[in-house]
């Protein structure tokens, strides 16, 4: 298959190329060049998306079989590009997200629950929901039934820029006692990224659109899970201390809120964590086993160190106060 990735240099760009790559696929890439290199045998063109000229000057004429965009801010840049490759590519993978749902989710929503509203032609990225729901539209709107929506939940693996398992493979290493968000068995919901990207590229092949949620199952894993894994896999010697959300909340402690397991003023958020993925499963989403994904993401981290902070994000280190922690670890 004949692929372009708009991106291809950060955590879900990165994985879609190294993924793509691995198959046998003839890769393309379209971004800046500035981040990273462009991976061995790979073709890269190179122009800033917000730029249409500039875009338009580096695909040429060229034509593939299908394009998958990783493009997270103004939608207007999406419809861009949609409208510079309609005619030459059949299919349009764009990577979503499940915050286009209209908050707060409902328990067990499926593809269908309410949407925010969303301007394709907007130049706005300040709105994270909005400026993804606009990207669907936009890609909607050129490609039709030939665009696949791929609302992807807590995307985790190797790359990962937001920091989420970065940050707490570095607070495990540091050992000791280890404040954790309790309750242990509350549920998590997450996809790999490979996992992710390897779905969207058998999509793409077998020309498969459409919305989908795309995450695990719900009720796989939990965080006691997720934490106790993380600490097997680096061999770190320390104990995790679950603190109860309702003791998290009255020392004004957001922990947990990384994961989604509640919100920033210490409230648990309903609808999280048991999206309805049957539609993704049916369409041929496999997940990998929780430790692979964390043995993995800390051997990147070994090899390549942390991720440079996200500009469009919270910094990692605001995510806990360490005196606020200490405090309330001498009371568990």
């Amino acid at each position: 298959m004949k692929l372009l990735v708009l991106g291809g240099t950060h955590h879900v760009g990165r994985a879609i190329v190294e993924t793509a790559l691995e198959r046998g696929d003839e890769v393309t890439t379209l971004n800046r060049g500035l981040s990273r290199p462009p991976a061995p045998g790979v073709r890269a063109l190179l122009a800033d998306r917000t730029d249409t000229e500039a875009v338009t000057v580096a695909l040429g004429d060229g034509e593939w079989d299908a394009v998958i965009d990783t493009w997270a801010w103004a939608p207007r840049v999406v419809a861009d590009s949609a409208r510079l490759l309609a005619g030459r590519t059949g299919h349009y993978g764009y990577v979503s997200s499940r915050g286009v749902h209209r908050w707060p989710w409902p328990a067990g929503a499926d593809e269908s629950a309410p949407l925010v509203d969303g301007d394709p032609a907007s130049d706005d990225s300040a709105d994270y929901a909005a400026a993804k729901r606009g990207g669907e539209l936009a890609v909607t709107e050129m490609y039709g039934e030939h665009a696949l929506l791929a609302r992807a939940g807590m995307i985790l693996g190797p790359y990962e820029d937001v920091g989420r398992i970065p940050w707490w493979m570095r607070r495990l290493e540091k050992g000791g006692r280890v404040l954790a968000p309790g309750p242990a068995e509350a549920a998590l919901q997450y996809i790999d990224v490979r996992d992710l990207a390897a779905w969207m590229l058998r999509c793409a092949e077998g020309g498969v659109g459409g919305a989908y949620t795309v995450t695990g199952r719900p009720g796989a894993v939990t965080v006691g899970q997720l934490l106790t894994t993380a600490l097997e896999v680096t061999g770190v010697e320390a104990e995790l201390v679950w603190g109860p959300a309702d003791l998290l909340r009255q020392e004004g402690l957001a922990l947990g809120a990384e994961l989604g397991l509640r919100l920033p003023d210490g409230s648990t958020p309903n609808g999280m964590h048991d999206a309805n993925v049957d539609a993704a499963f049916a369409a041929g989403l496999t997940t990998r086993p929780l430790r692979d994904t964390l043995a993995d993401t800390w051997a990147w981290l070994q090899a390549e160190g942390d991720p440079l902070p996200r500009p469009d994000a919270p910094s990692p280190d605001t995510w806990l106060d360490p005196a606020a922690e200490q405090r309330l670890l001498r009371q568990l």
